[in-house]
Formats: structure tokens, sequence, C-alpha cells
């Protein structure tokens, strides 16, 4: 039997017990920079812009406009735990919103059974998806992109191109709308999400079989975890997510339109892999992905408070996506390494 024994960077109690304060900070560093770079970058704009910036409007306005792409970074989240990628979240959520819509609108469906039909072909989908990978054995980058090219597809036809509009529920609306203590209730979703994720992921045996089909799925195997059904599962879990966002971009747009949607796949891929790079170096973690959709949302709002041009998001995303995919892969190559030299020869 071969070990599963955790391979992460980051430090553990007794080991930082052990070490002079001096050390500790600096073993500590390369794992929380990142939150630290956050709290310094809200300090720094709330000084250069101290009447816009630090304001319940500005982050309440910050939180709703990233709740979607932190859910759909959550959704992606979980196949990539077992080394798969899912590109139908930036796809999906597109036929999602829509028929959450429209099944209101064009075939009197209470709000109710609507969203639970969207979540149930969510689901259906990420089992397809899973099926590709796993029973099919294609690649997920070229099996979701494929799925999700036809359901994009599937929305512009079903559509015609043209806005599906009409008077909704006012119930349906407050999915989006309502707030808790002054917190608009999308963050509530992505918190409680997280903390169900997180405790998955982080204190149930299902996470720590997931992370060993995504260190080495052959070495799970001949530990006795069933791959392929964690494999399929994790993509049913990201099916979901990414049709539960569709409902709640449904609920905040109000009307449904193909071309929504796919600009959130790319900030959403950045969150994950901006997030493996802390709180658990090495590896996409759930608090790690929350701290990188936070980033970018107060670095773009900081930058476009400075007067950005309309191109300075995809730009400020896109080159976060390339630097965060190069300190993530040198974070998996110093954990290989470590654990290569922690493993006894012969």
């Amino acid at each position: 039997m071969q070990s599963l024994k955790s391979d992460a960077l980051e430090p553990t109690r007794s080991e930082l017990a052990r070490l002079p304060v001096g050390v500790r900070l600096r073993r500590l560093l390369p794992t929380y920079g990142l939150p630290i770079l956050t709290l310094l970058l809200i300090l720094l704009f709330s000084l250069i812009f101290p009447d816009t910036f630090p304001t319940l409007l500005n982050f309440s306005a910050i939180i709703d406009n990233k709740a979607i792409i932190a859910l759909l970074s959550l959704a992606v989240l979980f196949p990539m735990v077992t080394g798969k990628i899912d590109l139908t979240i930036g796809y999906g959520i597109v036929l999602w919103h829509i028929l959450a819509i429209s099944l209101q609108l064009n075939y009197d469906m209470p709000w109710q059974m609507a969203v639970l039909l969207v979540l149930l072909m969510g689901g259906g989908l990420g089992l397809i998806n899973g099926m590709l990978v796993e029973v099919a054995l294609i690649d997920s980058f070229i099996a979701t992109l494929g799925t999700g090219t036809i359901l994009y597809a599937a929305a512009l036809w079903y559509t015609g191109g043209r806005q599906i509009v009409g008077p909704l529920p006012d119930a349906f609306y407050e999915v989006n709308e309502l707030t808790l203590f002054n917190i608009p209730i999308s963050a509530v979703y992505v918190l409680g999400l997280a903390l169900m994720l997180w405790l998955v992921l982080d204190h149930l045996p299902v996470g720590r079989f997931m992370y060993a089909i995504g260190a080495n799925p052959r070495a799970a195997a001949l530990n006795g975890i069933p791959v392929r059904r964690y494999s399929i599962l994790a993509f049913v879990v990201s099916g979901l997510i990414t049709a539960a966002a569709g409902v709640v971009l449904a609920a905040r747009l109000r009307v449904g339109q193909a071309s929504v949607g796919l600009d959130y796949l790319l900030p959403a891929l950045v969150g994950v892999f901006l997030g493996s790079t802390t709180i658990k170096p090495g590896r996409v973690n759930v608090w790690g992905t929350l701290v990188g959709v936070i980033i970018l949302a107060v670095g773009i709002s900081g930058i476009q408070q400075f007067g950005g041009d309309f191109y300075i998001e995809p730009l400020f995303n896109g080159a976060t996506l390339l630097v965060s995919i190069a300190i993530a892969g040198y974070a998996q190559r110093r954990r290989g390494t470590g654990a290569r030299k922690a493993t006894p020869s012969g």
C-alpha cells in the first residue's frame, strides 16, 4: 500500500512551535502573503480614495458584482481538486440563467419548479461531463470545452439572439435582492457554500480521497479509492453549483440573453489558480479561492476609481491568470520535490 500522507507546503503547528518568531513569520509569509496583500490593497485604496472606496456602498457593490464569479470559482474548484477542469461553468451559466427565466415566462412554471429543474439539468450536465472524462476517457479540457460550446449553441438557438424579457414573481427577484444584516444575500450564498465545501474537502474522508486522486490517481486507486466514482461526483457538484449561479444571475439581471455569461469564465479560473498559491500553496483550496476572488475584486475596483479604461479588467484578469498559474506550478514542483525527499529510498 502506498502512502497518502499530506504533501502540502504550509507549515504545521508543531513545526511552527519549535521555530523562533522571526523564522516563524518567514515560514508563514508564503502561505498567507496573498491575504496580507489583499488587506494592504484595501488600506492603500482607502487612503487614496477615502470618500468612495472604504464605504458600505462600494463594498456592497463589490460583493454583489463578484458573487457570481465566486460561485463559479467554487464550482470549478471541485473538479480541479481531482486534477480535472470544467470549462462548462462559463457556458452553462449562459443557458441556465436563460432557462430560469424562460421556463417561468413561456411555460407558466412556478419559479420554485423552474429553479429545481435548472438545478437538475445542471447536475445532469455534470454527470455527462464526468462520463465523457472517466468512461470515454476524453481529456477534461477537451470534453468540457466541447459540451460547453454545444450549450452555448443551444442558448443561441433557443433565444434566436434576442433577449427574454417579462414580468417575474417578486419572490424570484428576492433570490438576489434580499439582504442579511445589510449584507447582500449573494454573499451569504458564497460564504455558506464555501463552508460546506471546506468541511467536505478538509474534514471528511471524501475530501481526502479527492485530493489523493488529484495528486496521484494511480496511487489512489491502489489504496482502494474508487477514482472514477469520485471524479464523476466532482463534475456533478460543479454542474449543480453552476446552475445555482445561473439562477442567481437570472434574478439579478431579470432578462435572459446569450451574450451574458462567458465573461465570467476567465475570472473564475483566475480565482481558483490564484487561490492555489495561498493558504495551502501548491493545491487548490476553498479559502484560498475566495481570497483570490477578493483580491481581483479589490484590485479592479481600485483601478476603476483611478479612471482605468474599459479594457483594464480583462487585461488585469489575463495577466493575473498567467502569474497565478506560474506561481502555482512552482509551488507544485516544490511540493513534489519535498515529497520525493521525504520518501525513503529502497
